[in-house]
């Protein structure tokens, strides 16, 4: 029964199981090696693939910089519109001989342009900008902003800023990571926190600050993540974020005060109404273009150009 079940998990010839055996017994064989794959590459073969990695990694730099997506919804090669990362390096081709050329010539199996080697690449880049950080921060005291909403996933994310005075004395706020809680009790936060610490070679006898906002599971006084963190470190003085408290006090402010409550209650049934149609978005954009450009001929108000005159005179 047992050597049945044994000859079943091996199979045939092309099963799973010998495919990977055989693949460990030619990892094994010294001419198969992978540094010996790597050592018989010539010169040529190692500096265009250079070429072609430093055209991908200028790519994915280019669009973590501005926030854009690298997928597209059809990637084939009849596409038109194939994706902004895909897209970007035909760009940057057509404008350069030499990477056409490497990107033309690489082989199927190593044309850097799968999702797993950009994410790949990505989370390289990720590791590097968290070190650059790290390094500036140079072990030195700092404060850290946290805050925790879902994303559109419905997934609990926490976000970490760390705060400090560098070499030249001036202010820097570095956005650390994103962490994912499953829970956001301040005993999972604190954990979330510490592991991110961790990660990092930092230290909460460092921390000299916490801001965040005002929700019982961050600065409650019994449980709450402030203690948690003060018990550990009294030096971790606590500053109610000043974003949540002017929000919190416009919110207050509008609710008491009719004119404002009036306003937000108008503006928010035109944007419910306008916007639900192009045809009433459209008329209210012609009919402000139509009142600028009375004002403007009867003096009320001025264009750009008008200031600029009066300044020279």
């Amino acid at each position: 029964m047992l050597f049945a079940k044994l000859d079943s998990h091996v199979g045939g010839v092309n099963s799973a199981h010998n495919q990977a055996v055989k693949k460990s017994e030619d990892l094994l064989k010294e001419k198969q090696h992978i540094q010996s794959v790597l050592v018989k590459q010539s010169n040529k073969d190692k500096f265009e693939y250079w070429v072609q990695l430093n055209a991908i990694v200028d790519c994915i730099r280019f669009l973590l910089c501005q926030e854009l997506t690298f997928r597209g919804h059809n990637e084939s090669q009849g596409s038109s519109d194939k994706g902004n990362f895909l897209e970007l390096q035909q760009f940057l081709g057509d404008r350069n001989e030499s990477i056409t050329e490497v990107l033309q010539s690489a082989s199927k199996n190593c044309k850097l342009t799968h999702s797993d080697i950009q994410k790949d690449i990505v989370n390289a880049i990720a590791r590097e900008t968290s070190k650059v950080i790290i390094k500036d921060l140079d072990n030195e005291f700092f404060s850290i902003l946290v805050d925790e909403s879902r994303d559109i996933s419905v997934k609990e994310q926490m976000s970490l800023v760390l705060r400090y005075v560098n070499k030249k004395g001036i202010i820097i706020e570095r956005f650390l990571g994103v962490v994912h809680v499953t829970s956001t009790t301040a005993l999972s936060l604190k954990y979330a926190i510490e592991c991110l610490f961790c990660e990092h070679n930092l230290s909460l006898s460092n921390l000299c600050g916490q801001g965040y906002d005002g929700a019982s599971n961050m600065q409650g006084d019994i449980n709450g993540f402030k203690i948690l963190i003060l018990k550990e470190n009294k030096s971790a003085f606590y500053v109610y974020c000043f974003a949540h408290q002017l929000q919190l006090t416009l919110v207050a402010i509008a609710k008491n005060h009719i004119n404002i409550a009036k306003f937000f209650y108008v503006v928010s049934n035109l944007v419910t109404v306008v916007g639900s149609s192009c045809k009433r978005r459209d008329a209210l954009r012609d009919a402000q273009f139509a009142k600028i450009k009375e004002d403007l001929e009867n003096g009320v108000r001025r264009s750009g150009q008008g200031f600029e005159s009066r300044d020279k005179s």
